[in-house]
């Protein structure tokens, strides 16, 4: 049995926690141990719940720096650096501060027990890693896990990377970022989904959920929703900070989702808001490169890159029911194939087994 940690500052759109909830149903031992509360109420084991840095400051930096990358895109991971002094000062003060609470974690939930960390977004507890290095030395392997910002916006961290054993991304833009990351799709439970609700109306709902509208293009989605229903008899959606369960129910009575059409710095391809509408059986569009839609496996998404393919992509859905039941079916199998704990966590094995984490 494998004793697994999972470390991640949040519960990412309730990533991390799946991947704990697999290792642990596939029989090994595991935790996840959470900095800060997601306040979008995400399933937690183990939060510190620590403040968060500044969050005045903490935003002020993060624009600055979004707009410093969308007007230089890279195309390769940078290591993090401190804008400037005070900045450093800041999170080593911070570091020192949260210190005492992190050690009464470790020694309380018996961390140092553990023989795999998993850094769920490439963060260790602090700053210059300091915990990473500590358990490197005692013989730990070290798993780095990146899933979308972590890497495009804020950067590796220099000491966490250069002792990791294994790097991993669930997002395909971040292969081409760093040449030493695995793709692996993550685990999702299906189980917590409401089943999809017959509707008898004749207007056709569509639901567009994002997190952060530069991100998911959504200025664009609503400007061909709004073409469309001068043209056709549809409902459209648009769902934010809405109770996540709440949420789940009002996806399952849509006929259509849109995850991402045209998005700055998200990246491109699908969420967990594209991922669980899938499972439901709900056909989704998303965006996608040329050769991000040829490599992901079986495709179960229609895609849509710019308002003219959106448009396009909409209108066919609309009108065509027996299209929209077949990539609803398509997408519930192909969600079970990929995404199902036993297929995840094979796949796992192999590249724990392949770079020496674990025997043959």
């Amino acid at each position: 049995m494998l004793k697994i940690l999972h470390i991640a500052p949040l519960n990412f759109a309730g990533v991390p926690y799946d991947f704990y909830k697999m290792h642990n149903a596939c029989g090994d031992k595991s935790r996840i141990v959470t900095l800060h509360q997601n306040e979008r109420v995400f399933s937690e084991d183990i939060c510190l719940d620590l403040p968060l840095p500044n969050q005045t400051l903490a935003k002020i930096l993060r624009r600055t720096k979004i707009r410093s990358l969308e007007e230089k895109k890279r195309d390769t991971a940078h290591y993090f650096e401190f804008r400037n002094l005070f900045e450093k000062s800041y999170y080593r003060v911070y570091d020192f501060l949260i210190q005492p609470k992190i050690e009464k974690a470790i020694s309380d939930f018996s961390l140092n027990d553990f023989d795999i960390i998993h850094y769920d977004g490439g963060l260790d507890f602090y700053r210059d890693s300091r915990q990473a290095i500590k358990w490197k030395k005692q013989g730990k392997k070290i798993v780095c896990c990146y899933y979308g910002s972590d890497l495009r916006i804020r950067g590796l961290i220099k000491g966490l990377d250069e002792i990791s054993d294994l790097n991993l991304t669930s997002e395909y833009d971040h292969l081409a970022l760093k040449k030493d990351l695995k793709y692996l799709f993550y685990p999702y439970d299906v189980s917590e989904l409401p089943a999809k609700k017959e509707r008898t109306v004749e207007s056709i709902k569509i639901v567009h959920s994002p997190t952060n509208r530069k991100y998911k293009g959504t200025e664009l989605i609503i400007s061909v929703i709004d073409k469309i229903k001068r043209e056709r008899n549809i409902e459209f959606l648009l769902m934010e900070n809405v109770e996540r369960q709440k949420l789940l129910e009002i996806k399952s009575e849509c006929d259509i989702s849109i995850d991402q059409v045209g998005g700055t710095m998200g990246g491109t391809g699908y969420g967990k808001a594209g991922l669980e509408t899938l499972a439901m059986g709900i056909p989704t569009i998303t965006n996608m490169t040329k050769d991000y839609a040829e490599w992901l496996p079986e495709n179960p998404f229609v895609v849509a890159n710019n308002f003219d393919e959106l448009y396009k992509s909409l209108i066919e859905l609309i009108d065509n029911e027996s299209y929209r039941i077949e990539n609803g079916k398509k997408g519930i199998e192909w969600v079970k194939k990929y995404h199902s704990f036993e297929s995840v966590n094979e796949n796992l094995m192999r590249l724990y087994r392949e770079k020496g984490i674990i025997l043959q």
